[in-house]
């Protein structure tokens, strides 16, 4: 047992009576099997092949504190400023592991929709939580997935019952506010019934001083016809740790779609599994990642065809620069049964210098033998031809670099189906490829609101 996992395996254990206090039966007992399950495998380290690039445990501090209480309430407007605003959301949030409210821990809307508090749905709704909480394999699971089924504090708890088709989206925000090292450990659930559709907008954010590990595992069910759209933004310092899991389930017909935009990294790594139980169930999955200096954005995509018919079309970019490092797995399996599958699964990188270093492995696993499958993946520079192009038409050489950068990124930023946050989007875009946040009249990306986004984050010179 490594020294990182005997401290995390201490940890529980010194504080297994708060954490499971007022936890149903099935709870308690999904911990205590969580915490066996990660004592046995570990956490990661360089030995294990998908952390190999980059070993995790290099990364973690000594020592962490796990907030086993929640701050007494404070408006969330005192403390944050959405820079994703003016979007026609409605927010929720957690900060340093615990749902924000002041007197409603679960709010159920009219329309029978159910938002707040992961333990407090629990605690209210204990069987329809159980039937979709933790139905993953612990062993065929990351070790991370376990240290955060025996940890976690709290999450959001989200419900869409059949039929009912939810306008306007829901955003939810994660914050480390703590001057200590955090260990934050947010369970998110998020249950669509049968022809339901939702979207969500995730954004992980830190505005404090210390060194946090954020450990989020968000679970996705879909039932027959439902719709779900889950986009994600990653705006973290350089001192933080920020790992994501978000594990999907999808019946006949469903139909997913995530777009994750990393802006911003200290050590990112996200991992998408999606699971196309029944037939004809479909997901599509976009990635950008705009990365510099000594950041580090991960990638891991698995994506696993079970039925017939079902479809999944997975697309990543990345701009990496000066000794930033980025990695892209994606894998697609097609089970022996899962016959006329169609998948498809592209990785294409630029790096700007020569220290940039990205790398990618997309790979297909088929069973069956009646489908359609390709994969691929580049790393380049940018076109030569088209900066000649360019310049030849009187465009400076900065502003012609800026423009084929824009080009190549807008493409994903273009499959978000919500105007408002495309827009904004767009915008943020512009602004990290340009190197700047202030309008500039010299640039030929003239942000269409550029006083009121105040996305602060360090970028390099092109």
């Amino acid at each position: 047992m490594t020294p990182f996992t005997q401290y995390i395996v201490n940890l529980f254990e010194k504080n297994a009576k708060q954490l499971t206090e007022g936890d149903v039966g099935f709870l308690a007992d999904l911990r205590k099997k969580a915490i066996a399950v990660f004592a046995e495998r570990g956490f990661p380290t360089g030995k294990m092949e998908s952390w190999r690039h980059h070993p995790l445990d290099q990364h973690v501090e000594k020592e962490y504190t796990l907030q086993l209480t929640p701050e007494p309430y404070l408006p969330i407007d005192k403390v944050f400023k959405c820079k994703i605003g003016n979007i026609g959301t409605n927010m929720f949030t957690l900060m340093n592991g615990w749902y924000v409210h002041q007197h409603a821990p679960l709010t159920i809307f009219p329309n029978g929709m159910m938002v707040g508090s992961l333990l407090m749905a629990i605690q209210q709704h204990p069987d329809l939580v159980k039937a979709h909480l933790a139905q993953q394999d612990l062993q065929k699971t990351d070790p991370l997935v376990a240290m955060n089924e025996s940890l976690f504090t709290d999450g959001l708890f989200i419900y869409v019952p059949d039929n009912l088709h939810v306008d306007q989206p829901i955003q939810m925000v994660s914050l480390a506010t703590s001057k200590e090292n955090l260990l934050i450990q947010n369970r998110n659930l998020i249950v669509l019934g049968k022809n339901a559709s939702l979207s969500i907008i995730y954004c992980n954010d830190s505005i404090h001083d210390g060194k946090s590990f954020t450990n989020n595992v968000t679970e996705i069910s879909l039932d027959e016809q439902a719709k779900m759209n889950y986009y994600k933004m990653e705006n973290k310092d350089p001192d933080s740790l920020l790992i994501d899991h978000i594990l999907v389930d999808g019946k006949t017909s469903a139909q997913f779609l995530s777009n994750t935009i990393t802006f911003n990294a200290g050590y990112v790594r996200t991992m998408i599994t999606v699971n196309l139980n029944e037939p004809y169930a479909d997901a599509k999955l976009y990635g950008l990642y705009l990365v510099d200096k000594m950041q580090y954005v991960d990638n891991h995509v698995f994506v696993w065809h079970k039925a017939t018919d079902c479809t999944s079309t997975q697309l990543y970019k990345g701009v990496i620069d000066n000794e930033a490092t980025a990695n892209f797995n994606g894998h697609i399996l097609v089970a022996q049964d899962a016959q006329r599958t169609a998948a498809f699964q592209t990785n294409r990188n630029i790096t700007l210098t020569d220290e940039a270093r990205i790398m990618t492995k997309p790979f297909l696993e088929i069973y069956a033998d009646d489908v359609q499958c390709s994969h691929g993946a580049t790393v380049g520079q940018l076109n030569d031809e088209a900066l000649f192009y360019l310049r030849s038409r009187g465009i400076c050489e900065r502003n012609a670099r800026i423009l084929l950068l824009y080009a190549f990124a807008n493409e994903i930023v273009e499959t978000i189906e919500i105007e408002s946050l495309r827009h904004r989007l767009t915008d943020m875009v512009k602004k990290r490829i340009r190197g700047e946040f202030s309008h500039c009249e010299e640039c030929v990306l003239h942000c269409s609101d550029p006083k009121d986004i105040t996305f602060s984050i360090d970028v390099s010179k092109i």
